[in-house]
């Protein structure tokens, strides 16, 4: 918005703030946080026939959580995206909802004494990890300033990239995958936080690379096919994410990393061959890693036959699960309308049933409709990162935006197909709801990094300095 002042015969043009919306997200973040609360009464009430008592003390605190996250996003990114943060917080509210909906259980509270010796609640844990999180938050929008200062360590974040990559190799495996960090009583995921690092690296390396990237050496069958020494960069990346696939054995953090690339590229370089040729090679180097891969093949084989699976596991024979079953199980319960908060029997999953597979809570109790209603809100904060691309005026900015975006939107894909049956189970959790603290804690890092970038892009551009001949003029006039 400009103003147009007029005096005498001298115009001057001022320039004029956007309206920062900071009281349009205040408004949201009421309802996110509200909305949690009654889904947190609606389960003691259909449960227990009563309130739940610690309802007042876990409304307390997402609100002291949201209110803070907003104090800051007002003071220090006054023109950031307005959704990014209420959209957030609800995701993380309903989260919490659900892992204490499912520490109610009293099936997974004798499995838990049975496996472990004692039952451990997790909704106590995973509001403290949110709480950590948005004090992640808070950091990144106190301390980074301008996200292009990121740009400096474009080869520092991919070192650092690599180590946490590599890490989960030196240590014991659990549930077959090696995806974990485990120092004394703290366990660290770090794939979660390498999705954030890569992006960095990659956006800046892109960013650098991306007019040689799209340069085409032939035209074949409709596609601009990219000259043979630019394919160094894609075979590298694939070749790592095999490497990942093979001595960690976690197809998560290998499609992620893999896709998260790809997507970059083909924005950067606005070249559909590099998505087919991505995903060639993506089908392929996962078709041959699971002709030998044991843990990979029994993952395709739960996919493929779900209910052959789930009868193995009946019979005892090791290597085999019944959670793929019983989360399809689950989604046929819910219908449409869903069965109601607390009134379903997903926590007949047992094992990881308030982590990679807690999607099937939200099918069995709130059916399609609340299904779909999740999926929404995922697919709203991915549509404001990319927006937040969009109107971003740096070329890093727009890189790092899209990828932090895809990469987000990668992970709600392959959790959420792995879960419904679309493709094999992944093992990763699902942003904002799952219980874990590596999780939630990276994602509101990622939240974070995505309200700056657009802090910056929408900020208005400052008035221009006066033109020293206009000054002259007037000087010199009678």
């Amino acid at each position: 918005m400009s103003n147009l002042t007029t005096t005498g015969s001298n115009t001057t043009v001022s320039s004029g703030g956007l309206p920062s919306r900071r009281n349009t997200e205040l408004a949201m973040l009421v309802f996110a946080v509200l909305i949690p609360i009654f889904a947190y009464a609606n389960v003691g009430l259909a449960m227990n026939d009563r309130l739940p008592s610690g309802m007042l003390g876990y409304g307390f605190g997402l609100a002291l959580l949201a209110g803070v996250g907003h104090l800051v996003v007002r003071r220090y990114a006054p023109y950031a995206d307005p959704l990014l943060l209420p959209l957030a917080t609800l995701l993380n509210g309903l989260g919490l909802v659900l892992i204490w909906r499912l520490d109610q259980s009293e099936r997974l509270h004798q499995r838990a004494e049975d496996i472990f010796g004692a039952f451990s609640p997790d909704a106590p844990k995973q509001l403290l990890y949110s709480s950590i999180g948005l004090a992640l938050f808070v950091a990144i929008l106190l301390l980074l300033k301008d996200h292009r200062v990121l740009q400096r360590y474009t080869y520092i974040s991919m070192a650092v990239g690599l180590v946490l990559l590599v890490l989960p190799v030196f240590f014991k495996p659990v549930n077959g995958a090696r995806i974990w960090i485990s120092v004394g009583s703290v366990n660290l995921q770090p794939g979660e936080f390498v999705k954030i690092i890569i992006a960095v690296f990659f956006a800046g390396y892109l960013m650098v690379k991306r007019d040689a990237l799209a340069l085409a050496s032939r035209r074949f069958m409709g596609l601009y096919l990219p000259r043979g020494r630019d394919l160094g960069p894609i075979l590298v990346i694939w070749g790592l994410s095999l490497m990942i696939l093979v001595f960690e054995t976690d197809l998560g953090t290998s499609l992620l990393f893999f896709g998260l690339f790809v997507i970059m590229l083909y924005v950067a370089t606005e070249r559909t061959s590099w998505i087919v040729f991505g995903l060639l090679l993506s089908a392929g180097g996962a078709t041959a890693v699971a002709s030998f891969e044991p843990h990979v093949q029994q993952r395709v084989q739960a996919w493929l036959d779900p209910m052959a699976t789930y009868l193995k596991s009946k019979q005892g024979i090791p290597g085999y699960s019944e959670q793929a079953m019983q989360a399809l199980w689950a989604f046929g319960s819910g219908g449409v309308l869903g069965t109601g908060w607390g009134q379903g029997n997903s926590d007949l999953i047992g094992f990881a049933a308030n982590s990679d597979f807690i999607l099937a809570t939200v099918g069995e109790e709130m059916g399609l409709t609340g299904m779909m209603a999740f999926l929404m809100l995922y697919g709203l904060i991915v549509e404001r990162g990319v927006r937040t691309a969009l109107a971003a005026r740096d070329p890093f900015g727009k890189l790092l935006a899209v990828g932090l975006s895809g990469a987000f939107a990668l992970q709600v894909f392959v959790v959420a197909g792995g879960v419904m049956g679309l493709i094999p189970l992944t093992g990763m959790t699902m942003p904002f709801l799952a219980s874990g603290g590596s999780s939630v804690i990276a994602n509101w890092a990622l939240i974070g990094i995505l309200i700056r970038i657009s802090d910056t892009a929408r900020r208005p551009a400052p008035a221009p300095a006066p033109s020293p001949d206009a000054e002259m003029t007037q000087v010199v006039r009678p």
